[in-house]
């Protein structure tokens, strides 16, 4: 595809895209629900209330949560809600969470092949540096944003403008890859030719729905894009 053609960089997404993180995440929320006397949601749940930052899922959670108790909200179960959450979550984050399939050996190549790769994410940034290293993965990014390392999360571009200037590349330069309608979102804001991954949360809805560049079914299906070619991927599904 044209639009392709002048790429020199790729910015993924995390949760959902590189890692499917929804057991640690559901695991975190629970026990946080648990911990208010609240009931626990479970990972189906859990999983269309993530891709906005942990602010809006303990938000999202705290409100079902309440709702299913009928009792009503006060300005402080928020703040309680979050400290806690990001207590429980250090416990599950690496545990509860996998590579998708194909990612180690798709990011070996496109780095193998000379394109810049970074991460851009809204998931809070004390915890991705440690999960990028517990998978070996870290290495292969050039730049990592955060959710706490920018003052607009996605769908807001700034992350992305951002990467874009870490990378010292244009719109037109730097693909994003993501799961989410936030994502799409924030690479159309950006300018930037956007790819949307089918296999991951996106509240439920089909990523067709945000009108990416392409959708892509599977991680590796990024390499023909690129002009690349598939290699043999012996990688089981959470390896």
């Amino acid at each position: 595809m044209d639009k392709f053609t002048s790429v020199r960089g790729i910015a993924f997404d995390l949760d959902g895209t590189l890692i499917d993180s929804s057991l640690g995440l559901s695991q975190a929320v629970d026990m946080t629900l648990y911990a208010m006397e609240l009931p626990g949601a479970g990972e189906e749940r859990v999983i269309t209330w993530i891709g906005n930052g942990a602010d809006i899922l303990i938000q999202r959670a705290l409100e079902w949560g309440l709702k299913e108790k009928n009792l009503p909200q006060n300005s402080e179960q928020l703040g309680v809600a979050r400290k806690l959450f990001d207590r429980f979550y250090a416990e599950t984050v690496t545990e509860g969470s996998f590579l998708f399939p194909e990612v180690l050996t798709t990011l070996e190549i496109l780095k193998e092949k000379g394109f810049s790769l970074g991460i851009v994410t809204n998931k809070p940034t004390p915890f991705v540096m440690p999960l990028l290293e517990s998978f070996g993965i870290a290495q292969y990014f050039q730049v990592i944003i955060g959710g706490d390392d920018v003052k607009q999360k996605k769908p807001h571009p700034e992350a992305l403008f951002n990467s874009m200037k870490a990378m010292q590349l244009s719109a037109s330069e730097m693909m994003f890859v993501g799961d989410s309608r936030n994502d799409i979102q924030a690479a159309q804001a950006a300018g930037c030719p956007s790819v949307g991954l089918t296999y991951g949360y996106n509240y439920g809805e089909a990523i067709t729905l945000s009108n990416p560049d392409v959708v892509c079914e599977r991680f590796s299906d990024l390499l023909p894009l690129l002009g690349l070619t598939h290699q043999a991927n012996q990688e089981s599904e959470h390896e």
